[in-house]
């Protein structure tokens, strides 16, 4: 929990990784080229005092975690996000053991996330049905630019990962959280498209499509597709980092987020371990858009409150003591928000 002057807030960091990128689980020179533009995403957009060693930064470990998130990070709750990426790390690049380990340690405040690919078929869908019931999913992270042999990425609306969606209804997998941001070297751009998101939340109404990274460099794009779908939501992983490097340009992401879909599809993260959660949170309680953006409503502090942690909770059912709870939004589900506020402004 994190508390300024009166007021408290109950913080979920909904979108968390442990990772492994040391040299000796790299299996190519893509292994090497990922986490250098990991760090230099975190090197470049961080405050100097919150920059890590390189050495560091390769790998953190569960105490580590612990430690930058729960003891001086007044996180709540973490969701894991695991990212696979088979083809670059031998035993992965998220640490699928470790992590969920961790979590069933310290239920209360962690929640392990799994992933797949859907080209991985029959195979596929059968070890889903597994992990679903061994690791007790509630949501699945996928990575749609992931190589896989000779394939760069895939599309959520292709054919096989409409079965892999099937089965996530069926297993009681409500939450897919997909990344859909800025690229990560070697992988491409373009397999991270907004436009499949439109496809299937469409044909997927029952489930919740966490698009992480708000769609970022593609904003736009994704707040089109956000406004008419109401069970798509936005992730600020990479998005927060901007509150300290480029305030203005952050004000106009946030401010465009809730202008067309509202503050109860926007989840706070701090992307951990690209970057820790103690900055971001303080510096984003402190946060106001910037007078000469006066297009945007100034923020409210239960519009906080929601961001940083309430909505994540209601989406995987995390208790919130009743003092730290906000009334429901009265807005309507689709369709651009506070417009009335904004005539004249």
């Amino acid at each position: 929990m994190y508390r300024k002057g009166d007021t408290s807030y109950f913080i979920v960091d909904a979108h968390v990784a442990l990772w492994d990128a040391r040299p000796e689980n790299q299996r190519n020179i893509h292994g090497k080229q990922f986490i250098d533009c990991f760090y230099d995403y975190h090197r470049n957009l961080s405050p100097e005092s919150e920059v890590w060693d390189y050495d560091d930064y390769l790998y953190q470990g569960g105490e580590r975690l612990m430690k930058d998130l729960f003891t001086d990070g007044y996180v709540d709750h973490a969701i894991f996000q695991p990212a696979h990426l088979g083809e670059f790390y031998y035993k992965g690049f998220g640490q699928t053991d470790e992590a969920s380990e961790l979590a069933a340690e310290h239920p209360d405040k962690l929640t392990y996330n799994h992933h797949f690919d859907p080209r991985n078929g029959e195979q596929g869908l059968d070890q889903l049905r597994l992990d679903a019931e061994k690791y007790h999913l509630k949501g699945v992270k996928l990575y749609t630019a992931e190589w896989h042999g000779d394939s760069r990425g895939y599309k959520l609306d292709d054919p096989w990962a409409y079965r892999y969606f099937e089965a996530c209804r069926e297993l009681g997998i409500r939450n897919i959280h997909v990344h859909k941001g800025p690229t990560i070297r070697p992988l491409d751009r373009d397999a991270f498209d907004v436009a499949d998101v439109d496809h299937v939340a469409s044909d997927f109404t029952d489930l919740n499509f966490v698009v992480e990274h708000c769609g970022l460099p593609r904003l736009e794009d994704f707040c089109w597709i956000a406004t008419q779908e109401p069970n798509v939501h936005a992730g600020l992983a990479v998005a927060m980092p901007f509150i300290h490097s480029r305030p203005k340009y952050f004000a106009q992401i946030l401010g465009e987020l809730l202008y067309w879909i509202g503050e109860d599809r926007i989840q706070f993260s701090s992307d951990y371990a690209i970057w820790t959660p103690r900055w971001l949170i303080e510096s984003f309680v402190d946060f106001q858009i910037p007078d000469e953006l006066g297009e945007y409503p100034q923020l409210t502090t239960d519009q906080k409150k929601k961001i940083l942690g309430l909505n994540a909770a209601a989406m995987y059912d995390i208790p919130v003591p009743a003092e730290l709870q906000v009334a429901s939004a009265e807005e309507t589900p689709v369709g651009p928000r506070g417009a009335d506020e904004m005539v004249g402004a």
